[in-house]
């Protein structure tokens, strides 16, 4: 564990230790509960922002994917009957396709990724709301799924299967991103583009693989909030879902310019993200302030990125400095 997520970790047991002392609530096993259930739906959707971050890419159209794919989960599921476990792996393969579209967009036509991943937010919540008509997507009365409800919206031993499934992602994850060829060209593709392609890097590949594993986590994302929400209204559903994710990344220590973070730091600026917005809920706070306390979050996070970096250029140049005046022969 990394400086940073050390401080990461202290700051969110100090914030969970005032809150407490507050409102005492905050401890009881219903609410921890339900707070680990949002950790692992927001966790798996900040998992996939912060592998296009690593780039020195964004992904803006989350939140809209969001909504688009768990419409079309439940409409197969409940309207068109097809067996759940093909729908869910529609979707995730949907999910694959359009990750690999903007990847695509950016790496080989050259384009922004913020112009690509916005044109995508506005284009699939739009096809959304087509899709159903401006309605509302959702169960008739008293159908269910058993097996998929346990997996995603059910509990083992009192824990959420949601927290649980982001557990594993994330050990998956973190071996891919720290532990492997390919998660050490992801850094350095983020680090300095150019010089990766130079040394013999398809930072092209890379860059769409990134975008291809953040959409399969987007998707199933997608369907762990459908089977959540299990009623879906495409004009507000995921809506402002891209600044968790990103906040989270951000908080995590992932450079907004790439090349930087680590994976335990998303899982933990995730669990802050929703122990704010607990405490929220629980002094009795406006729930119109959220996203005013999302806003400063994401700002007080990028101020301290930008400022642990000039620290640390400091640093550096300064240990520079004596090593060479320790290295200079003595007249």
């Amino acid at each position: 564990m990394s400086k940073k997520d050390l401080g990461l970790l202290i700051l969110i047991l100090v914030v969970g230790a005032v809150v407490t002392a507050i409102n005492p609530r905050f401890l009881l096993p219903i609410n921890l509960a339900n707070t680990s259930n949002l950790i692992g739906l927001f966790g798996i959707l900040s998992i996939g922002q912060a592998f296009v971050i690593i780039t020195g890419g964004i992904e803006l159209s989350v939140g809209s994917l969001v909504a688009l794919l768990g419409t079309l989960f439940i409409d197969f599921i409940a309207v068109r009957e097809v067996d759940w476990p093909l729908a869910f792996v529609l979707i995730i393969v949907l999910g694959a396709i359009i990750g690999f579209v903007h990847g695509w967009l950016i790496t080989r036509l050259k384009l922004q990724p913020f112009v690509v991943t916005l044109c995508g937010l506005l284009i699939y919540r739009g096809v959304a709301r087509f899709y159903t008509a401006d309605g509302t997507a959702g169960f008739a009365f008293g159908q269910n799924f058993p097996d998929l409800e346990f997996l995603t919206a059910g509990r083992s031993y009192g824990v959420p299967n949601s927290f649980i499934a982001l557990i594993v992602i994330a050990i998956v994850t973190w071996v891919v991103l720290h532990r492997s060829v390919f998660g050490r060209y992801l850094y350095a593709i983020g680090k300095n583009e150019e010089a990766a392609k130079y040394s013999g890097i398809r930072t092209g590949r890379i860059v769409i693989a990134a975008y291809v594993i953040c959409g399969v986590l987007t998707a199933l994302s997608a369907i762990y909030f459908a089977m959540y929400t299990r009623s879906i209204s495409p004009a507000s559903h995921g809506q402002f879902y891209e600044l968790y994710a990103i906040a989270a990344a951000v908080l995590g220590g992932f450079s907004l310019r790439g090349g930087e973070g680590s994976l335990v730091g998303v899982i933990l600026g995730t669990v802050l993200l929703q122990e704010l917005q607990n405490l929220v809920n629980l002094l009795g706070i406006p729930s119109s302030l959220n996203f005013a306390v999302m806003g400063g979050v994401i700002l007080i996070g990028v101020l301290v990125d930008q400022q642990w970096g000039v620290f640390r250029a400091r640093r550096r140049m300064m240990e520079a400095t004596r090593q060479n005046v320790a290295g200079a022969p003595a007249e």
